[in-house]
């Protein structure tokens, strides 16, 4: 009997997946049988997509920070005020 390498399966299939389980027309063992994986592999993926489904519609994405430093662009700001100011 040789043994089965690991698979990694890609998120859409994990998707794909724990929906069919969340939507309960067929069992977990059919479930199983039909996309080659094992039940409690399915049982895993449908808690963590119960889990996270509340993130998809009231997680607020994060504020980006500014791409240049504020105190940094005052720091060179500053000095070319000083320099233009020495120089005329």
């Amino acid at each position: 009997m040789s043994k089965r390498l690991r698979r990694n399966q890609s998120p859409a299939f994990k998707a794909k997946v724990a929906l069919a389980a969340v939507q309960g027309e067929k069992t977990l063992a059919e479930l199983a049988q039909r996309y080659d994986v094992h039940p409690n592999l399915i049982n895993q993926w449908r808690a963590r997509l119960l889990e996270s489904a509340a993130d998809v519609f009231g997680a607020k994405p994060a504020a980006a920070e500014p791409a240049v430093d504020v105190t940094v662009m005052h720091f060179y700001f500053s000095a070319l005020i000083f320099y233009a100011i020495r120089v005329c």
